[in-house]
């Protein structure tokens, strides 16, 4: 045998029955997103939002399991990256485009044209490899239409401000303009990732109140949105 030629052990029947419970468990945020839908056809978007935060959860915690059970290795021809993107497309974006569209805060003659053009730009943004720089932010607008519904229902605008603003975050997601990411980027990070625990507790007590919370809740939510959405103006430019 060749040095360096080192076979490894194959994976034993556990390992592989483990493993597998990771990819089970990514493709459970599908069956969020279906429950989600469910709920906004029934139009009621406290308990939409409460699914899709249910697959944001599953979304946070299958990267880590899958490393610490090597997925990558021990079921070599399942792609847990192509599974997450496909669950991400449908919780990030069909499902809010479908709620933004239904909101009844859009003008008639835009409904469907945001709903579609939301859905067609996600999909180029998904499979575009360049969607994060080198030092972990993303490249425009990142897709996170479900954030963009739970404001827009929350705060539930005027038509013609809500159509602005789903035109703006339309360019954005081709402009290069760097988008936070507050698990990845480093750079202030235990801060990020602090308002991002204060932005859940929060948006937890908005749904509980039917997305109606009260003026504090609504305007500590739309201070750290606007930091989030401010915060690559801060960004270092990379090495």
């Amino acid at each position: 045998m060749p040095d360096g030629d080192i076979s490894r052990p194959a994976a034993t029947g556990a390992q592989k029955l483990a493993a597998f419970s990771v990819h089970i468990l990514t493709a459970c945020g599908g069956a969020c997103a279906f429950m989600a839908l469910v709920a906004a056809i029934d139009e009621n978007w406290s308990r939409m939002f409460a699914w899709l935060g249910v697959a944001v959860i599953v979304d946070g915690i299958d990267g880590p399991l899958a490393r610490r059970l090597k997925v990558v290795e021990v079921l070599p021809d399942w792609s847990g990256d192509t599974l997450d993107l496909v669950i991400d497309f449908l919780t990030y974006v069909f499902v809010p485009a479908y709620a933004i569209a239904a909101s009844g805060l859009l003008p008639d003659l835009f409904v469907l044209p945001a709903g579609l053009l939301i859905i067609v730009t996600g999909a180029l943004y998904f499979a575009d490899k360049r969607m994060k720089t080198v030092d972990n932010y993303f490249r425009g607008f990142p897709g996170l239409w479900n954030v963009v519904a739970f404001y827009l229902l929350l705060l539930a605008p005027p038509p013609w401000i809500s159509a602005a603003g789903i035109t703006a975050l339309l360019v954005l997601t081709f402009v290069p303009f760097p988008f936070l990411h507050p698990v990845r980027v480093k750079r202030f990070r235990t801060f990020n990732m602090a308002l991002v625990v204060v932005w859940g507790v929060l948006a937890l007590m908005a749904i509980a109140r039917d997305m109606s919370p009260g003026p504090y809740v609504t305007g500590s939510l739309c201070a750290i949105g606007i930091y989030m959405l401010g915060a690559g103006v801060l960004r270092r430019p990379a090495a």
